[in-house]
Parts: structure tokens; sequence; C-alpha cells
């Protein structure tokens, strides 16, 4: 299978994306490689991502999936500059932009970036620098502008914001500097070829063409380039983890933090699972039972420590037994109670402009987690915190945020049922 990630550089109808094994997917965001879609065998091709208003693809992403046996091709946009960067870990780079990035003569993210459509088409509202400077090249070539023309006018497009280069804008700054038969070229070359000076278009068709039609194994990173598997690596593991319950995926993070929130009996989930890694240690060391490691690092000390608070490891959400461990109380009510919940936060985002779980307040969710808990204080909050596994409550308090909205909505569902009750 090829996944190609691709946005403004190529239109949808392209042929190209209508080959059978190819599967079209918006621009890559981070996280989007922890697909389980992605498999060893299969070719990424990198074209276009997101950056501004979410987080960007991470090069230890690109590294993983390469040490998985997926071959990694990037051109055009942010798939040439992150080709670039990572050329010599084993992603190909192709075209003219990832040679200009290659070769040094191209350096900031501004000269690909665009400004698109929010309508969910990923078209390109504005014009990025590599293809006016494309544009220019023609255009001395042709005698339309001297070299120093071009080369004030590329320095006047760059002082644009990239979401701000639209054509208006960019035949406008032209005309501001002198260039009247520059603006009138470009317009009439335009009208006869709609893709004119679009080179990320050229170097995107060609790395689908290497993709489609080349054979050879999978490139993969050297085996000494484990260096992105690093506790971030793993937290994004965890993180973008996803998992079928009852024919619904859910994201395997909110499931666990539920039980973890919610369930009265965690704190022994917690310690059987803390009691699973002590005899089953992931560093080839012997294992031993929980309460004689426990023993072994506090005797010296002469102090009662339980072991919640001597071992916080991390879990690997992408684990099944792991998983299977921590979920070992949930219920077919638990994941509706988090389908319910999720479904509050959608609703929420959808009548109150600019709703986002995270912006909730920390002392209103602490005190309801205080109350959830029936913590009295802040060190009984801490120390609860720790026993359900989470590495300080204002963690804890960051999971509740998520199901803050449910549970508001459940109170005043309950006090509407009661009000009923007592009408009658």
């Amino acid at each position: 299978m090829i996944h190609v990630y691709v946005g403004p550089t190529l239109h949808r109808g392209e042929p190209l994306l209508a080959v059978p094994r190819v599967r079209v997917l918006p621009p890559m965001r981070h996280g989007d490689l922890f697909d389980p879609a992605v498999r060893t065998g299969d070719t990424v091709v990198l074209i276009d991502g997101m950056y501004h208003q979410v987080a960007a693809v991470r090069h230890k992403e690109l590294l993983a999936v390469m040490d998985q046996g997926v071959r990694v091709i990037g051109a055009a946009s942010i798939g040439a500059l992150r080709a670039a960067e990572l050329s010599g870990c084993g992603m190909t780079g192709v075209g003219a932009v990832f040679g200009a990035y290659l070769a040094g003569d191209l350096d900031g993210d501004d000269e690909v970036a665009v400004g698109q459509q929010p309508d969910g088409s990923w078209r390109s509202l504005t014009w990025p620098l590599v293809n006016l400077r494309r544009v220019l090249a023609v255009a001395k070539h042709e005698g339309i502008v001297a070299p120093h023309v071009a080369a004030g006018l590329l320095a006047a497009f760059r002082e644009v914001y990239y979401p701000h280069r639209t054509l208006p804008a960019v035949l406008a700054v032209s005309r501001r500097n002198d260039a009247e038969p520059f603006a009138a070229w470009f317009q009439k070359r335009l009208s006869a070829e709609p893709h004119f000076g679009d080179v990320k278009r050229a170097d995107a068709l060609e790395a689908l063409l290497l993709a489609l039609t080349t054979t050879s194994a999978p490139q993969t990173a050297p085996a000494t380039s484990r260096y992105w598997d690093t506790g971030y690596y793993r937290r994004w593991v965890s993180h973008f983890a996803t998992d079928s319950a009852g024919g619904v995926p859910m994201v395997t993070a909110r499931r666990v933090a539920y039980q973890q929130l919610f369930d009265p009996g965690f704190r022994a989930v917690w310690r059987a699972w803390l009691g699973y890694l002590s005899e089953h240690p992931g560093d080839g060391t012997p294992g031993m039972p929980l309460a004689a490691r426990v023993e072994r690092l506090i005797k010296p000390h002469g102090r009662q420590i339980p072991p919640h608070a001597l071992f916080r490891p991390v879990p690997d959400l992408s684990d099944p037994d792991t998983v299977t461990r921590l979920l070992a109380h949930e219920t077919a009510a638990d994941r509706a109670a988090i389908t319910r919940y999720a479904a509050c936060n959608d609703t929420a985002r959808r009548t109150q402009p600019g709703f986002c779980p995270e912006a909730l307040d920390d002392r209103v969710t602490g005190r309801a987690l205080q109350r959830l808990w029936h913590c009295p204080g802040p060190q009984d909050l801490e120390d609860e915190a720790a026993a359900r596994g989470f590495h300080s409550s204002a963690h804890a308090v960051a999971d509740l945020k998520h199901f803050m909205t449910g549970l508001l909505h459940d109170q005043e569902q309950h006090l509407s049922n009661q009000e009923l009750t007592d009408a009658q």
C-alpha cells in the first residue's frame, strides 16, 4: 500500500491519486504515522503537512516508521524539507525543492508554506516562495525582468507573510515595485497555463511516480539510529494508541485515564501492574516480588514507602498485555460514559466558540477531583494520584478536564430527574 499525505500541492482529481493501491490522506501532522494501517513493506509519500495550527510531524516519527521497514519518500513541501533533514537516515527525497534544501540553497520553512482553504478541500489560497522563484527565473530567461529587478521582487515577496501571499497580493507587490510588465506577463501565462511555475506540483507527481514504479525493498534507518526511541517517543506512542472497544474505535489513553479517575478499585489494579513489572522486568534483569524489591530499596533508610511512591513507570499503551491489565475493571458502561463525555465536548465546541477542555480552570477541576476521590487536602490528593498511577495530581487534573463537561451534564440530568421525581 502507498500512503500519500497530500493537501494543497495536488488536486484530488490527479489521476495518479486514483490508482487502487494509493491511499490518499490529508496533510500529515504529529501522530499520523502511528496509524496501524501503515505496515512493514508499505510506502509513505510525504508531500504536505500541517504545522501552523497543530504540531508538525516529528523527525523521530519518520525515523521510527523507516526502522519498521516502511519506505518513506518526501517531496514538494514539508516532505522535501524532512527528506533533506533525514537524507542520511534512509528517507528518499525527490524533486527540485528537495535538491535545493539538500544543497543549502533553501533553508526556510516559509519557502514552501501556503495558506489553505478552511472548507476541508485543502486547496491553496497563496503562492509559496519556491513557486515564485521559478516564475521569476522564467521571467528573467524570457527577458521580462532584469536580474536585479527579479531579486528585488523576490525580496519583496518574502516580506509578505505567507498566509497573505495571494495572487492579488503578488500582483500588487509587483506593481508597487514598478514591475507592471511582469505582473501583466504573469497573469497572461497563468491564463494559458494554470499550473505555470508550480514546481511543488511537478515534484509531488515525480514522487508519486517513483512510489508507483519502483519495487525495491523499503529503505530502513541504520541499526544504530534507535536514538529516536526516547521517553518522549514512547509517550507519543501511548498518546496516539487506539483500539476497538465493542466495534467502536477509542483512544486507549482516554480509556485508561477514565479507570484511573473513576474506578474506586484502581489502586489495586495499579499495584498489581507494578507487581507484574517487578517480576517481569523489561531490561533483562532478574525478576522479584514487588514487596522484596521495595524492601531492598528502603531498608537502608529505615522508612516505610509505598511502591507507587518509588516506582512511577510510563505504561506502553501500544502493548496489548499492558492495556488488558490496566483495563481489568473496565465495563461496557465505562466505555459508554467515555463516548457520551466526548459527545458533550463536541457539543461545547460547536456551541461555545473557542472552547477546549484543556482551557478549563485548574482550580475548579482540582476541587472536583478532591470531591471525586474524597481527599480533604492537597497532600492527600498527591498521594491518591500516585497510588492511581499519575505522576502528580496536576496530571490527574489535566486528564479530568476531558471529562468535566460530561460530568456537569450528568449532574444537571440527575438534578432534573430528581426534581421530576419530587414533583411526582
